[in-house]
């Protein structure tokens, strides 16, 4: 896993004893979105299971020693057409930790981790005004095209 790099961020795969911390970022996510559903605890509880699944698992992130500032979830499929598939489904840094790298240095350990499991790409969709995670991902290598007539963006690239 990404350790150090040009931006100083550590990324590492989140166990168990990590999924407070987890569920703490997603928490900040759903509220940066202005929602108050699901609550904490249901959001640990999730985390928990996809966690303990076959199929999803989370990285966390932070500057060096300090405590996580950032997360992504990643859920991985089978797939006929290729070896296997990697949604990146969420990545969220906390505002004071933006503009460090913390969020490349998760984009870059996701396309590590989605190897290691043999994905043959990553996948992921994004709000159409999200500026700034359209530029991360861009930058990171990500295809842009539109899906369907709303506000969404799919990102893909392949491994």
């Amino acid at each position: 896993m990404a350790e150090g790099g040009s931006s100083g961020a550590r990324v590492w795969r989140a166990d168990e004893g990590d999924l407070d911390a987890v569920a703490q970022l997603i928490s900040e996510f759903r509220d940066h979105w202005g929602k108050s559903k699901p609550t904490l605890e249901g959001i640990r509880e999730k985390v928990g299971r996809i966690n303990a699944g076959p199929d999803g698992e989370y990285l966390l992130g932070a500057a060096g020693d300090e405590e996580p500032a950032g997360v992504v979830q990643l859920r991985f499929r089978e797939s006929v057409w290729s070896d296997g598939d990697c949604w990146l489904e969420d990545l969220f840094v906390r505002e004071s930790a933006r503009g460090a790298g913390l969020g490349r240095a998760l984009v870059e350990a996701s396309f590590d981790r989605a190897r290691e499991r043999g994905c043959g790409r990553i996948e992921l969709d994004t709000n159409h005004d999200n500026e700034a995670a359209i530029a991360l991902y861009e930058a990171t290598g990500f295809s842009l095209e539109p899906k369907g007539p709303g506000r969404t963006l799919f990102l893909g690239r392949k491994l």
